[in-house]
């Protein structure tokens, strides 16, 4: 399987967005495995951020996950305030309380406008972004949270450091 929606402009990025290394992740923040992950790819970003672009896209899987598509849209919303990588920590670390009203909370505790950000949550273009991003994983053949692309191609995450790592390491090697 491979990342059928390259890496972009609307994409958001974390560590060296000029690294050789693209690492992508469709996930879902209600998504328990997700959280778990987000854990590894701070990690992974700590010790390797100069040699990764790590892009994280939205898969919210909303038949299992009830508050998934309106955590990716608070994202989203705090992305047109500059606050992508502040509001998708926040969903991750709160993800046991997530719901409307607290996703309003968030927004406030990292000091978005409220008003732009109710507005920029009803807004066609931020589920548009979201649309976009699960049919894009939804070609790349993505069917569970989290799944993971490095440099196009899916790599298989066994829920291990490790498994993120070495196909990392790998790739380096070969650079």
């Amino acid at each position: 399987m491979s990342l059928k929606l390259p890496v972009g402009a609307t994409d958001h990025v974390r560590g060296n967005a000029k690294a050789v290394i693209r690492l992508v992740e469709y996930g879902d923040f209600e998504c328990p495995h997700c959280k778990d992950a987000h854990s590894l790819i701070t990690r992974l970003l700590k010790e390797r951020a100069d040699d990764i672009c790590f892009v994280f896209r939205n898969f919210p899987l909303r038949q299992v996950h009830p508050h998934a598509f309106i955590s990716a849209i608070s994202a989203e919303a705090a992305a047109r305030q500059g606050k992508y990588w502040e509001m998708h920590d926040l969903l991750f670390d709160n993800q046991n309380k997530l719901n409307a009203e607290y996703l309003f909370y968030l927004a406030g505790e990292i000091g978005l406008d409220l008003e732009k950000f109710g507005k920029d949550s009803n807004s066609k273009e931020v589920v548009a972004k979201i649309e976009v991003d699960f049919d894009g994983g939804v070609r790349s053949g993505v069917n569970a949270t989290p799944t993971f692309f490095l440099q196009d191609a899916r790599i298989l995450y066994d829920k291990t450091y490790e498994s993120l790592l070495n196909p990392i390491l790998a790739q380096l090697s070969n650079s």
